[in-house]
């Protein structure tokens, strides 16, 4: 996937002038928002398992080595192989070996952003490989040829309507009169679609939630049953996961799983919660002869004893960008990469370089609702500041940006200065806009006036105010 982050202010303006997106956002989005915090309200000990969970995390990042090489020795110890995969080149190799190795002609894919990541579906098609996306939505925007506008939910900006005209252009071996009446017409099509290839497959690919040290084990949660065929019907099922994704027990990722869909989807546990160990043994009725782990690094060890360490206890829920209100007004494809919403503003720069990504960290309100619903309690409004400025040392940001913020760094070193100017300016402002009581428009301003009014300032000063209470309480 081509990052298109550097446009995001374009991508940003089209977003919200896409009249299905907005249907899609404003149906969809406060659903995640209420169904979290129902299963919060329902779980007392919510705030103590968020504490647990940075603190296995924490824990886990601070002795990644030695869990890495535990987990890896257990992954053979049980069959299967690790592949060590330094950048996503290195990894869109490794599969394809397995799957030549297999003789693989069709591959199944369940939902992994990890795919998205290294870009493995155009990779593989290319090759002569035919990658099938199973999970519903992930089928849904394959059709359309487009990537995930969200992390557990990729095809959240699309309409019914949208779904159903992808099917009825795909699928033209069935009737053409047929009427999708709800939800579940279109699941039973995909169903039906996606059954022989199931058990076609050569391949099955999938991500992992987590990886457990103690067991050598990889852990996905579902909510269709998808994974669990992708991994356990082809003869190799191939894992696709990143180095963060270790925990050190079986009761670690307990707690963990405890968190994730009560953050990300509102319920208690997932449908499907599947835990794999190796390849089929004997006496197993089911399962793939082969069992590999693509664990991929693409920079993230880079981050560790660093700034934007704490990003790597991530789990993946969305919860940040469920309640986040640019992403709730722009969608996820705007952020022009695999990871939208805060933890993509975090995230991406760090995978693809701030010089690209720049925009992201400041498409931010900095309101913190982000890190007051991360179950893993991750400052992302604080890394943000940290990307910010990254970009203005290295003189990314815009020119005018940084002579006018150098220009108010002056004054704001010298109070008295400080306190005249601001007087002088919103006696100013008050004076012009006392007629109307907003500005439509206003240099320097041009940023917020193009979308909104600026109200016209009212009395005194923010410190003259400050002074004054103070003074009063005395």
């Amino acid at each position: 996937m081509l990052p298109t982050s550097p446009a995001f202010k374009k991508n940003a303006t089209a977003a919200l002038a896409d009249v299905g997106l907005q249907r899609a956002l404003e149906r969809t989005k406060p659903h995640f928002q209420e169904r979290r915090a129902a299963a919060v309200a329902a779980l007392p000990e919510f705030e103590q398992l968020r504490e647990a969970g940075r603190g296995i995390k924490n824990h886990t990042l601070a002795n990644l080595d030695f869990y890495l090489e535990t987990w890896a020795d257990n992954v053979a110890r049980a069959g299967g192989e690790v592949h060590w995969c330094a950048t996503a080149s290195d990894a869109r190799e490794a599969v394809l070996r397995i799957c030549r190795s297999a003789g693989a002609r069709t591959v199944t894919k369940g939902k992994s952003m990890i795919s998205e990541e290294i870009g493995i579906n155009d990779f593989l098609e290319a090759n002569g490989i035919t990658p099938v996306e199973t999970d519903l939505g992930e089928y849904i925007i394959q059709l359309g040829h487009e990537p995930p506008s969200h992390i557990i939910a990729p095809a959240f900006h699309l309409n019914r309507e949208d779904w159903e005209t992808r099917f009825r252009k795909a699928h033209k071996d069935l009737p053409a009169d047929r009427v999708f009446r709800e939800r579940r017409d279109l699941l039973t099509e995909a169903r039906g679609e996606l059954r022989q290839r199931f058990l076609a497959a050569d391949v099955g690919i999938t991500g992992a939630n987590f990886l457990i040290a103690e067991t050598g084990s990889s852990v996905i949660v579902t909510n269709e049953g998808n994974g669990d065929l992708t991994q356990t019907l082809p003869k190799v099922h191939i894992v696709l996961a990143s180095i963060e994704k270790l925990v050190p027990t079986i009761e670690d990722a307990s707690v963990l799983l405890r968190l994730l869909a009560r953050s990300a989807t509102g319920q208690d546990f997932s449908v499907y919660t599947t835990f794999s160990t190796g390849p089929r043994r004997p006496g197993d009725r089911d399962g793939p002869e082969q069992y590999h782990v693509v664990l991929l690094d693409n920079g993230r060890s880079g981050m560790l004893g660093g700034e934007f360490q704490d990003m790597l206890r991530c789990i993946r829920c969305a919860a940040c960008m469920n309640h986040c209100p640019v992403y709730g007004a722009i969608g996820g494809h705007a952020y022009g990469w695999v990871y939208p919403g805060p933890m993509g503003a975090v995230l991406t720069p760090t995978l693809i370089g701030v010089d690209k990504a720049g925009n992201l960290p400041n498409a931010s309100t900095f309101c913190g609702r982000c890190e007051s619903v991360c179950p893993m309690k991750i400052p992302l409004p604080a890394m943000m500041r940290h990307w910010r400025e990254r970009e203005f040392e290295r003189h990314l940001s815009p020119a005018f940006a940084r002579r006018n913020l150098g220009l108010w760094a002056w004054f704001a070193r010298r109070p008295g200065a400080y306190r005249l100017v601001s007087r002088a300016a919103a006696f100013t402002l008050g004076l012009l806009g006392r007629r109307s009581g907003r500005f439509r428009r206003l240099p320097l301003a041009q940023g917020w006036t193009r979308g909104r009014d600026l109200p016209a300032p009212e009395g005194e000063t923010f410190f003259a105010r400050y002074r004054h209470e103070s003074r009063s309480r005395r």
